[in-house]
């Protein structure tokens, strides 16, 4: 498969002993993910390797735990993405977006910036048997959308401007964060609170693995 022996080397560009494995999610069942290997050597990167991830950061060979909570959260209660246009913001793997059109959306839409984010995302797509659109620039999508679903992009506070965007372009949102603990955004607000985890697991703190969702309508 071209696009994931594509991954794979560029994966083993930045840290050469990682691979790509399917993993299913432990909160998630439904849903398969080519995500890094569980048994990466995450204490072990020489100062070299530790340089090339921070300049190259792989978000996508994660299953961020807001990802995992978002993306079950959609499949238990699919009245939030039926028949809707959805766009997720940031998709990282793509594990929301995939959820949501297993829950029955009618279109959805995963955008993200990096490439090898869009590229895993066709490829976990593919691997769960859903159809998705692909975009690069939030800017250029077209057309109304009925409901822009985000999980853990709030890492950078920079990012909170986005939150009055969204509300602008859509009808409702919903964020799924585990970063802001102060999260006070009107007319943004608590829905759903899980404790989760990332895959493969990072072995957070217990601060980070307290995910929140949070609905703006």
């Amino acid at each position: 498969m071209i696009e994931a022996h594509s991954l794979q080397q560029h994966l083993q560009g930045i840290i050469p002993s990682a691979r790509l494995e399917q993993t299913c999610l432990p909160d998630c069942p439904a849903i398969k993910l080519w995500l890094l290997n569980s048994d990466y050597p995450q204490g072990n990167l020489d100062p070299e390797q530790v340089q090339q991830v921070m300049d190259n950061p792989l978000y996508w060979v994660f299953c961020w735990a807001s990802g995992q909570v978002l993306a079950d959260f959609l499949l238990s209660n699919p009245h939030w993405v039926a028949q809707k246009r959805v766009l997720d913001f940031g998709c990282g793997s793509g594990v929301v977006a995939v959820a949501a059109a297993l829950a029955g959306a009618a279109e959805v839409i995963a955008c993200d910036i990096d490439p090898m984010a869009r590229t895993a995302t066709k490829l976990n797509a593919s691997l769960n048997d859903v159809t998705l659109t692909v975009a690069s620039d939030y800017d250029a999508i077209e057309g109304p959308v009925d409901l822009i679903i985000v999980a853990d992009v709030l890492y950078d506070r920079a990012n909170l401007s986005w939150l009055q965007r969204f509300r602008q372009r859509a009808q409702r949102v919903l964020i799924a964060d585990s970063r802001v603990k102060d999260f006070d955004f009107p007319p943004y607000r608590q829905i759903e609170r899980c404790d989760s985890f990332t895959v493969p697991d990072l072995d957070e703190s217990a601060e980070f693995r307290d995910v929140r969702i949070y609905l703006a309508d």
